[in-house]
């Protein structure tokens, strides 16, 4: 096991003007300056009909380094933080492509079944596909949040025969279950209240596009788990929606299935884990201690930082620790 601080030569250096955790986590999706990327979007057809959204940036090169992006809950990849990752990316001469979990790239999905916390098969999908396309390419991933928690879930189930070179994931949820409690207490409510509009919406798209091209037996699907309102919590929503949809017997299965934690003994690629103490959807009993780690696991817990926050710099010129962090350690 390896628990560290960040390095002396990289020391993540907090906004001065940017004190406490909210307002970490605020600005990258509010106030960032959004990266203006040229990217090309690839249609991934799944094995089950579906269909996953990839948007691809940096050298169209075979053997150019390349790196999965995976965003979070209610994110896509235009994401601020996506987008501002493969810039660096490819700064540095990597290949990138960001992942658009099911229904999340602008369109519905074409199943009942959505995008969630465990759902590492679609990632090892995706993954066998880059493969292929790019078999010559150094492959590694990079995920924020839910992806940081499905990456780090697909990293312990593959374990030794995992085909990434090296991994990294930011702000997870390692205790889904905990991580729920979380975020209805104090200002927090305010995070719940938002994912929860964000996710009815998600279902009701899907219910509308269903009406529209007469796909009954789908559109019953959902319809048959419950009405849209009087969902407050993850608890709420997870229960009625999530664990029914993918095959888990409630809420409570479904966080400790999907949970991270409980896999991060078997990885075996060099991953890297970068978390803040102050993070107001974790708590901080929920970040494994050292002692839970593997030998190739490296814990960066900063004292602040907030969720997928990290920014540094002046209000004029700020700076993203996460955009030359992760970058540098993926090259190493």
């Amino acid at each position: 096991m390896n628990a560290m601080q960040a390095p002396a030569e990289l020391p993540f250096q907090p906004a001065w003007w940017l004190p406490g955790p909210h307002l970490q986590t605020l600005w990258n999706p509010f106030f960032r300056r959004a990266p203006q990327l040229a990217r090309r979007r690839e249609r991934l057809w799944l094995a089950d009909g579906d269909f996953i959204d990839l948007d691809w940036h940096g050298p169209h090169d075979a053997q150019a380094p390349l790196a999965l992006v995976l965003h979070g809950l209610t994110g896509s990849s235009s994401s601020l933080y996506v987008l501002g990752l493969q810039q660096q990316l490819a700064a540095q001469g990597w290949a990138s492509v960001a992942i658009n979990w099911r229904g999340c790239s602008g369109e519905p999905n074409l199943l009942p079944r959505a995008y969630h916390s465990g759902a590492s098969d679609d990632l090892a999908e995706v993954i066998g596909h880059l493969q292929a396309s790019r078999p010559m390419a150094p492959l590694h991933a990079v995920g924020y949040s839910l992806g940081g928690n499905v990456l780090l879930k697909y990293l312990g189930e593959t374990g030794a025969s995992c085909p990434l070179r090296k991994a990294a994931a930011v702000s997870v949820p390692y205790r889904l279950d905990q991580c729920a409690d979380r975020i209805g207490l104090g200002f927090s409510r305010v995070y719940q209240a938002h994912f929860m509009k964000a996710m009815v919406a998600y279902v009701r798209d899907k219910q509308q596009r269903f009406q529209r091209e007469g796909l009954l037996n789908h559109l019953g699907a959902l319809q048959s788990l419950g009405p849209l309102h009087g969902m407050r919590t993850f608890w709420d929503f997870d229960g009625r929606f999530t664990a029914p949809l993918h095959g888990y017997s409630d809420a409570q299965d479904y966080y400790r299935r999907a949970s991270s934690r409980y896999y991060l003994p078997e990885i075996t690629t060099p991953t890297l884990l970068i978390q803040a103490a102050d993070d107001p959807f974790v708590f901080r009993h929920s970040v494994p201690e050292p002692t839970e780690l593997s030998a190739t696991t490296t814990l960066e817990l900063h004292r602040r930082g907030g969720h997928v926050g990290f920014v540094e710099g002046t209000p004029r010129r700020p700076r993203y620790y996460l955009d030359r962090r992760i970058p540098q350690w993926l090259a190493g």
